[in-house]
C-alpha cells in the first residue's frame, strides 16, 4: 500500500483549537442514496453552520473522472467553469459550540483501503470519539406513514434496541460500510444508518430522509444540530407529493396498497421483512415504471435519468 498520508492535505492555517475532540459526521454520495439522503444532510449542515475547511484528500487518486465526469460550463466560445470535485473535511460546532467534524464529497472509486487508514490517521489527530454516517436506501414502503431506519453499529450497545426489518443478507459494498467495519477490528466506535426511502422516491430529492438521519444523528451523538432548514423543507416537499398524488388514481391505488402493507407489518403479522406481502394487489417494478416516470415529473419537473 502506498504511504496514506500523502492523500491527506491539511490547510495550513489549522490550528490546536481545530484539533479538539468529538464526532465525525460522514455525509458521503455513495452509489445508493435513495432521496439524495447523505446530500442533502451535508449540504443542510454546511450551510446552516459555519463550516471550516480542516483537510481535504487527494481527489485525483481516488475518483474515476470518465466514470462521473465533473460538469463545466460552455459560454459561446470558451469553456468558463469547472465545478472540480472535492472530498473535504470541515471542523464544525454545533448550536451549544460543541466541536464535531463532517466529512463530504464523492465517494472514492479506487485505493479504498489507503482510503480507510488515512481517514485513521486523521482520526487519531482529532482524537475523534465516534465516527456516524447516513445513506438513503429504497425500501417499498409509502411516504405517508413515519420514515424508517436501519441502524448498525461496531458496538451494538451504541444502538440500543433498534430493530432491522433484515436477517443475514449480502450487499455491495459501500466506502463507509468498509470504514466501519475496519474501524470495528481496531475496537473503535462506528455508526451507520440506512434510511427507507419510499422506492417511488428514490432518484428524487426526499427531505424527510435527511431530517431523518439528522435526528438519529443527534441521538446518538448528543449534539444540538440545526433542523429548521430541513423541517421547512421536508414540509414543503410533502405538500408536493400530496398534489401529485391526489391528482393520479394510479399512483393513489399503490400508494394505498404500500399502506395497506405497511400498516400489516406494524400490527405484527408475520413478515420476513419490509419487502414481503400477503398481497396481490401490489403492481410489479415494471408496472410500477411507467406510472411512476410521469409522477416523478411532477416533484421534480423532469423524470429521472438512469
Amino acid at each position: 500500500m502506498l504511504d496514506p498520508r500523502s492523500l491527506i492535505r491539511f490547510e495550513a492555517d489549522a490550528t490546536a483549537e481545530d484539533l479538539r475532540p468529538g464526532p465525525l459526521v460522514i455525509a458521503m454520495g455513495a452509489f445508493i442514496d435513495a432521496g439524495a439522503t447523505a446530500r442533502l444532510l451535508g449540504e443542510h449542515l454546511t450551510t446552516s453552520s459555519r463550516a471550516r475547511v480542516l483537510c481535504s484528500f487527494d481527489i485525483d487518486q481516488l475518483l474515476d473522472y470518465r466514470s462521473r465526469r465533473p460538469a463545466m460550463v460552455f459560454e459561446s466560445n470558451r469553456f468558463v467553469s469547472y465545478d472540480d470535485p472535492a472530498l473535504v473535511l470541515y471542523a464544525m460546532e454545533d448550536r451549544d459550540g460543541t466541536p464535531y467534524y463532517l466529512l463530504v464529497g464523492p465517494e472514492p472509486d479506487y485505493q479504498w483501503e489507503r482510503m480507510v487508514e488515512a481517514l485513521r490517521i486523521v482520526l487519531d489527530a482529532l482524537r475523534v470519539t465516534l465516527v456516524v454516517s447516513a445513506h438513503g436506501i429504497p425500501m417499498a414502503v409509502p411516504h405517508t406513514r413515519p420514515v424508517g431506519i436501519t441502524a448498525h453499529a461496531t458496538d451494538p450497545t451504541l444502538i440500543g434496541n433498534a430493530e432491522s426489518p433484515f436477517g443475514t443478507v449480502q450487499v455491495p459494498a459501500s466506502f463507509s460500510s468498509l470504514l466501519e467495519l475496519r474501524l470495528g477490528e481496531v475496537g473503535r466506535d462506528a455508526v451507520g444508518y440506512a434510511v427507507h426511502v419510499p422506492h417511488y422516491l428514490a432518484q428524487s430529492e426526499f427531505a424527510e430522509g435527511a431530517l431523518t438521519a439528522l435526528n438519529a444523528i443527534v441521538d446518538v451523538t448528543g449534539l444540538n444540530l440545526p433542523n429548521d432548514e430541513l423541517v421547512d423543507a421536508a414540509g414543503l416537499n410533502r405538500a408536493q407529493i400530496a398534489e401529485e398524488v391526489a391528482g393520479n388514481e394510479e399512483v393513489s391505488h399503490v400508494i394505498s396498497a404500500l399502506e395497506r402493507q405497511y400498516d400489516a407489518f406494524v400490527e405484527g403479522k408475520e413478515r420476513p421483512s419490509l419487502l414481503a406481502t400477503e398481497s396481490t394487489e401490489l403492481p410489479s417494478a415494471e408496472e410500477l415504471g411507467a406510472e411512476f416516470e410521469e409522477f416523478l415529473r411532477g416533484v421534480d419537473g423532469e423524470a429521472p435519468t438512469d
